[in-house]
C-alpha cells in the first residue's frame, strides 16, 4: 500500500510538473505580416477613427434639446441653445437642464403674450406682412 500510494503522489507531481512547464499558446488567428497589418488597421481606428464618431455623436446628443425647442416653438429657444452650447464646454454637466427646460411649458411667457409658443421668431417658417417680425410691442 505504501508503494501504491507514492506511486500516485509521484503522478500527481509529474501531472503538476507538467502544467507548470511554459507552453507556446497562439492568441491570434493571424500570424507574421497579417498579424502587423490587422494590428495597424485596429489601431488607426482606436486613435483616430473612434474619437472623431465620439465626438460627433458627443455633439449630435447635446443639440438635442435645441432641436425640440425649436420643433415646440419654444419662446426661449435661444437661450437654451446658448445652455447647449455651455454644456458641451462643462463635459455635458448643464446638458439635463437644458433638456428639461426644452420639454416646460413656459408659464410666465403664456401669462405676458397669451400665449405659449413665440410665433415672431419664425422658426424657419415665412414670416407674413402682418408685422410678426416686428419685437413684442411694436406697433406697425
Amino acid at each position: 500500500m505504501n508503494a501504491a500510494l507514492l506511486r500516485r503522489q509521484l503522478i500527481r507531481i509529474g501531472i503538476l510538473g507538467l502544467l507548470v512547464l511554459p507552453s507556446r499558446a497562439d492568441a491570434s488567428l493571424f500570424h507574421g505580416e497579417t498579424l502587423d497589418s490587422i494590428a495597424n488597421a485596429i489601431s488607426w481606428v482606436v486613435l483616430v477613427i473612434a474619437p472623431i464618431i465620439g465626438i460627433a455623436v458627443f455633439w449630435m446628443v447635446h443639440i438635442l434639446p435645441e432641436k425640440i425647442a425649436e420643433r415646440k416653438q419654444h419662446p426661449q429657444t435661444h437661450a437654451i441653445q446658448c445652455l447647449c452650447l455651455l454644456s458641451l464646454c462643462f463635459g455635458g454637466l448643464l446638458w439635463p437642464i437644458a433638456w428639461l427646460w426644452a420639454y416646460t411649458k413656459p408659464v410666465l411667457h403664456k401669462m405676458a403674450y397669451g400665449t405659449d409658443v413665440d410665433e415672431r421668431l419664425g422658426h424657419g417658417k415665412p414670416a407674413s406682412d402682418k408685422g410678426e417680425n416686428q419685437p413684442h410691442g411694436a406697433e406697425s
